[in-house]
């Protein structure tokens, strides 16, 4: 399980502000990892908004449109893809991936990479963070963003 040697870290983040950014495909998947995006919120004292978007492949552009305006200090991108028959896996997952990482260089806003591609069902069942699974990617995605954002403030001496 990738969950191995994962760290664990405390997060406090009060007073920061995270745009959630959800595709709606594989509701029952996508459902905990928004909750889990949210306990991590909560837990790390910050305040969430969630978007809801379509599908993985939208995530960039929203993700861009919240690090462009001064609403957000931090974004995670939640979303679920599936290997299917045809190669439509691997572009929606490396334009998804490749977008989001500009979208973290281009405006210095730390995007949480929450974006599940699994081979099966089970898998991404495994890592949604509900009852049963293995693990809480909404969570760890969260915590990450919010733990690189700390550590931007703290290396600009800004807050």
């Amino acid at each position: 399980m990738s969950g191995q040697g994962a760290p664990r870290s405390s997060v406090q983040a009060a007073g920061a502000r995270i745009a959630i950014v959800a595709a709606s495909w594989h509701t029952e998947v996508m459902d905990g990892l928004v909750a889990g995006a949210l306990r991590a919120s909560a837990a790390a004292g910050a305040t969430a908004t969630v978007i809801r978007v379509t599908g993985s492949f939208e995530l960039p552009i929203i993700a861009k449109a919240c690090a462009a305006s001064d609403d957000f200090d931090v974004v995670v991108a939640l979303g679920v893809v599936i290997r299917g028959d045809t190669p439509h896996f691997d572009f929606v997952c490396a334009a998804a991936t490749d977008g989001l990482a500009q979208v973290a260089l281009d405006f210095m806003v730390p995007v949480g990479f929450g974006l599940l591609t699994c081979d099966t069902d089970a898998q991404a069942l495994d890592r949604a963070g509900l009852p049963g699974s293995r693990e809480d990617k909404g969570a760890e995605a969260t915590e990450a963003a919010l733990l690189t954002w700390q550590t931007v403030v703290d290396l600009s001496g800004e807050r």
